[in-house]
């Protein structure tokens, strides 16, 4: 590494063209820079990707979640399902709401959670499920919806929405997995509820955003559940400033004390641009993960696969696992290559390693695969801005600092 040249290898930037830069300006010039003509436009064109009959954009997918637990009537005496390993958002909605926070361990060696403990999860007062698709990747839904059929018997609807689907929804926190596939399927077609993020480092960006999705089944009012989104991410108000702009339209109604989390149109107009090259850059995220995997993948390092006869990834973050090390080498390493240039981070410390889960009763003990995955976990940059000799530079560097470690254990 002496005769190579210290490059600068950002984790995550966003990547911004002059288009995104010149459809904000449209937006700023046009009168509506909040809710209105861009945001219902990149609604339309988010249902027509994923396909689905309709979407609902927000301002975070954190937002898309809670939002979607409070339409279904989710609350206190609630128990609400997600992975012990995923970002605090997958489960702290389900405390905004007033139920419990129910965490599974992982299966061993995974990412997933382990769907014989989430079985044993389920009780009457289940009421949803929150897979993560974590790094892009989709979960096995076959497994989970076989899982939520088995406990069918147990589920006891508390409104009519609930009664609809006369089991327990299966709402995904799909924060990283825009575009994915499984099973000739998109992210977004599979479950219940799915829920987006459009957030600064994500593939597809707004700066900050959400969107939800959902699947049409016998009985439900798609217009109905538009509009609950729309009262509920926005005061209860029956009419949204666009609306309102109609000639002697002024008069609204406020029908439910709600949130405020609504998308804006300058938010929209950069996921319009970005949605139009979005192809292209799930391509080159494809690139860049093979070219990990072929350097990586035989030098010993254990890395999520995210592509398969039947999945296809975002590709949105790439997970490495060094063997035979611990928390503290793992930072070691995070320092040294920070030191040389190359950004990383961790995904993710499990929830119960926190205080505020801590303080809710959860102990890491008790997931012990879920910590197994943690422990040497390592997440390197990935993102379209990055050139092939960026990308061998982090593959020499890695291998460089990974040799020193281990012969220094």
């Amino acid at each position: 590494m002496n005769d190579t040249k210290v490059r600068n290898i950002p984790f995550s930037p966003p990547d911004i063209t002059d288009a995104e830069i010149e459809e904000v300006i449209k937006a700023l010039k046009s009168g509506w820079i909040t809710t209105g003509p861009r945001t219902k436009e990149f609604e339309k064109r988010i249902a027509e990707y994923v396909g689905t009959n309709k979407a609902v954009c927000l301002n975070s997918a954190t937002a898309a979640m809670e939002l979607t637990l409070r339409i279904l009537g989710i609350g206190p005496g609630d128990e609400v399902i997600t992975s012990a390993y995923t970002y605090t958002a997958s489960a702290s909605i389900i405390d905004h709401v007033g139920a419990k926070i129910v965490l599974v361990d992982t299966a061993p060696e995974s990412f997933e959670m382990d769907y014989t403990k989430l079985a044993d999860a389920i009780t009457e007062k289940t009421k949803a499920i929150i897979p993560v698709d974590i790094a892009g990747k989709m979960c096995d839904y076959d497994a989970i919806f076989r899982v939520v059929e088995s406990k069918k018997e147990l589920f006891k609807a508390n409104n009519d929405l609930q009664k609809l689907f006369n089991r327990v929804i299966v709402m995904t926190d799909a924060a990283h997995a825009f575009g994915a596939e499984r099973n000739g399927l998109k992210c977004g077609q599979v479950a219940d509820f799915t829920c987006f993020s459009f957030h600064a480092v994500k593939n597809l960006t707004t700066a900050e955003g959400g969107a939800v999705v959902w699947q049409s089944i016998e009985g439900l009012d798609e217009e109905w559940l538009y509009k609950q989104y729309m009262l509920y991410s926005l005061h209860g108000q029956s009419k949204d400033a666009l609306a309102k702009t109609q000639k002697g339209a002024w008069e609204y109604d406020i029908v439910y004390p709600a949130y405020k989390c609504n998308m804006t149109d300058v938010m929209a107009g950069i996921g319009l641009v970005q949605l139009s090259r979005y192809e292209d850059m799930m391509n080159r995220r494809r690139e860049i993960i093979e070219m990990y995997d072929n350097a990586f993948l035989p030098f010993g390092i254990r890395t999520l696969q995210h592509y398969s006869e039947n999945s296809i990834s975002s590709g949105h973050l790439y997970f490495a696992r060094m063997p035979g090390i611990g928390e503290l080498k793992r930072n070691e390493i995070i320092v040294k290559l920070a030191e040389l240039g190359v950004s990383c981070n961790v995904h993710y410390k499990p929830l119960p390693m926190f205080t505020a889960y801590k303080n809710l009763g959860f102990d890491i003990n008790d997931y012990p695969n879920a910590f197994s995955m943690y422990e040497n976990e390592i997440t390197l940059p990935l993102n379209t801005l990055m050139s092939n000799e960026d990308v061998d530079y982090v593959i020499v560097t890695l291998k460089k600092v990974i040799n020193e470690v281990w012969s220094g254990c």
